[in-house]
């Protein structure tokens, strides 16, 4: 049994359909998607040695398969540049939850390094009753559910609709290097809608899948955060 496999296996055991942000990103990953660095932390004593062994800035973010949108319940720090930030951040955000989702289960917090700035771009995919799964690509970050700048193919899709799709969006000139922007790797851009593609064909346990923000540059492109939702038990 692989990664992605157990992964999904160990979801079902515990009676779930959502995956957390870490086991999200080990099924893409195994895509050789490339994802930033995520670690599990229990404890404000593991969150400060995993972040002092990982290496400054690092992000904080809270694990928990009930809490969709983590920003609305203060469950994101970023930035952090030391340890005494890394211990107020955790007990900030543990607090934070017990006031505002006292009910969620929680599994720890995640903790991963700030990665390289880039265009933020949304990757992901959802189930169409008449047409099945549907890829989608946009304008990624905060802003996806108000500008609503995507385009969709359905799966499976080849070079020619990964370029497209890219090309579609209004805010493609971004990407090319807009008023000295950087210009992204649109070739990486396409790789990784071809990859997720592949990784949908493969899994049709994955009912919805969301990768935003990713980060793209002239280097490449990285999954910052990353959501999986399953099929429920008999579908």
């Amino acid at each position: 049994m692989g990664l992605k496999e157990e992964t999904i296996s160990a979801a079902r055991k515990d009676g779930r359909t959502t995956l957390t942000e870490i086991e999200s990103k080990r099924i893409i990953s195994e895509e050789d998607i490339e994802v930033v660095e995520t670690e599990l932390a229990r404890t404000k004593r593991e969150a400060i040695q995993i972040a002092r062994e990982m290496g400054f800035p690092v992000a904080l973010k809270i694990v928990s398969p009930e809490i969709i949108h983590k920003s609305d319940c203060d469950g994101v720090k970023l930035g952090l540049e030391n340890v005494a930030q890394v211990g107020k951040a955790y007990a900030e955000i543990m607090a934070s939850l017990k006031d505002k989702v006292p009910e969620a289960k929680v599994h720890g917090v995640s903790i991963q390094r700030m990665a390289r700035p880039g265009t933020e771009v949304i990757m992901g995919m959802s189930k169409d009753a008449q047409f099945g799964p549907v890829l989608m690509f946009g304008l990624g970050g905060v802003f996806v559910e108000v500008l609503r700048d995507v385009s969709f193919r359905i799966i499976p899709i080849v070079r020619r609709d990964a370029k497209q799709m890219i090309e579609e969006i209004k805010a493609y000139p971004v990407l090319q290097g807009y008023r000295g922007q950087e210009a992204v790797n649109v070739s990486v851009l396409e790789n990784t809608l071809l990859k997720l593609s592949k990784l949908i064909e493969r899994t049709p346990e994955i009912k919805e899948l969301d990768l935003n923000p990713v980060l793209a540059n002239a280097d490449g492109v990285v999954a910052v955060d990353a959501r999986i939702i399953l099929e429920p038990p008999g579908d």
